[in-house]
């Protein structure tokens, strides 16, 4: 059923919804990263699109102190989809998150009520009154897709609305980051949130996250088309495979700007802390390949444990993955991947900025290489997948005489989705290597396929 419909139902009756006060309603799609998945908090250029695959939420204010939660989703996998909770138990930023983590049915949380704690903080003379959200989705969880950025999207979006705040784009983004960096405590940069805000149907976004830059979109030719197949091995952002992954870059970025002699401080005027220095602002992604390769890939350890690191170079510059004693982190691999996957993505960019203009075989067939050399990639970060590398496998063996160009894990890695870039005629090849991995019964796969609109696009429907 149509959720407008759905909605509207519910306010008539009255039951859940007033039938007095407005509802506000907003939509946001879950996304794809065809290139740039784990250089994003790096700050380099990441290339995304959306699916079809929704989250909506719909926003009430009340007239008393209650923020009262109904997530059918939730409910329907087993968690606690009907949360009652004061607007005073959602002003301590420390209480906030001991509520999410009662328990792994109350996890999902995290993503809700932490985005009425950030408009309580950011906005606290318009926070009055409690709010009333009802939330279903159809984005797959721990897929890769970005479920956690589009139900944050969604709900913040249309929180804002009910409280007279008109929050989007890039502000819009980066107050969703917060709350997964800050509340649900995931390391994630900044490109799933964006995406899910400002994408649109048809197009690929690309954006530089310096913090978060979106750059003119770009409409694929049409002989192009993108799939996603979900390798039914679930990702997860807080898992150590990525947390280390991303530790281990901030750690090789430390070690070559000791090297230099160049000082790493934090830096006071961002909202989402981080580190900064004088001459890479604190981006690895601003050091280029060949500096990398000249001056200081020799110096990076291939491997190296927390207590030699912070013996050595004494403090950890990245806020969200705490060093842990029992890790070996892949500095080298890692540190490498943030240079090398940044110029990939400019290189994929460019190209796919050509051939909109002017297709041609050869672009295909160099974004498709680029996109197996990224896949490969993670699995030297320690970011690779049994599942996701047959799903590959499976594409390269396709071939591009069949239409397949290219295929990569997507966003963390570790599992969850790869994105295949093919010609708009091989459904019936994707639908090949969709059952020839069923059959290989690694995990219960999912096809997506097609995109559609962010939620800047979609808007405020506003049901009175």
């Amino acid at each position: 059923m149509d959720f407008e419909v759905i909605v509207k139902r519910l306010k008539t009756e009255g039951t859940f919804f007033s039938t007095a006060i407005p509802v506000y309603i907003s939509r946001a799609p879950g996304r794809l990263d065809l290139m740039g998945g784990n250089d994003d908090y790096t700050g380099g250029l990441v290339f995304e699109s959306t699916i079809r695959e929704a989250t909506y939420a719909a926003a009430q204010l009340r007239n008393d102190n209650l923020v009262v939660l109904k997530n059918k989703t939730a409910t329907d996998a087993g968690w606690q989809g009907d949360i009652r909770i004061s607007l005073q138990e959602l002003s301590d930023e420390k209480q906030v998150r001991e509520t999410a983590n009662k328990s792994s049915a109350l996890r999902w949380t995290a993503y809700t009520l932490g985005n009425i704690h950030y408009l309580n903080k950011k906005y606290p003379g318009r926070i009055t009154n409690g709010v009333t959200l009802y939330i279903e989705s159809t984005v797959p969880l721990n897929r890769g897709v970005s479920s956690s950025a589009a139900i944050e999207v969604a709900v913040m979006k249309a929180a804002a609305a009910a409280y007279g705040i008109d929050l989007a784009g890039v502000e819009l983004a980066l107050a969703c980051q917060w709350v997964e960096n800050t509340i649900a405590e995931s390391a994630c940069g900044i490109m799933d949130q964006i995406a899910v805000v400002t994408g649109r149907a048809g197009y690929i976004m690309p954006l530089v996250c310096q913090p978060c830059n979106p750059e003119p979109l770009i409409r694929l030719p049409e002989e192009l088309k993108i799939w996603g197949i979900d390798s039914g091995v679930s990702h997860q952002v807080a898992g150590i495979e990525y947390e280390a992954a991303r530790a281990a870059a901030f750690m090789g970025y430390k070690i070559i700007c000791d090297s230099e002699k160049i000082p790493v401080t934090p830096d006071l005027t961002a909202d989402i802390p981080r580190y900064t220095d004088p001459v890479w602002n604190g981006y690895l992604a601003n050091l280029s390949q060949s500096d990398f390769y000249e001056k200081y890939e020799f110096l990076l350890p291939k491997q190296c444990d927390s207590v030699l690191y912070l013996k050595e170079h004494e403090i950890h510059v990245d806020p969200f993955t705490p060093l842990k004693g029992n890790v070996t982190y892949n500095i080298w691999a890692n540190t490498k991947y943030a240079v090398e996957e940044n110029q990939r993505v400019q290189l994929f960019s460019e190209l796919s900025r050509g051939a909109a203009a002017t297709s041609s075989q050869r672009a295909c067939r160099l974004m498709g290489e680029l996109m197996y050399q990224s896949h490969d990639a993670y699995t030297e970060c320690g970011l690779g997948a049994k599942a996701t590398d047959l799903l590959v496998s499976l594409c390269k063996k396709e071939g591009f005489e069949n239409g397949i160009f290219g295929a990569k894990i997507t966003g963390g890695g570790a599992g969850g989705t790869v994105a295949v870039l093919a010609h708009n005629k091989a459904g019936n090849v994707i639908e090949r290597i969709f059952s020839a991995y069923a059959v290989a019964k690694m995990g219960e796969p999912y096809l997506f396929e097609g995109s559609s609109d962010g939620a800047d696009t979609y808007g405020i429907v506003m049901i009175k």
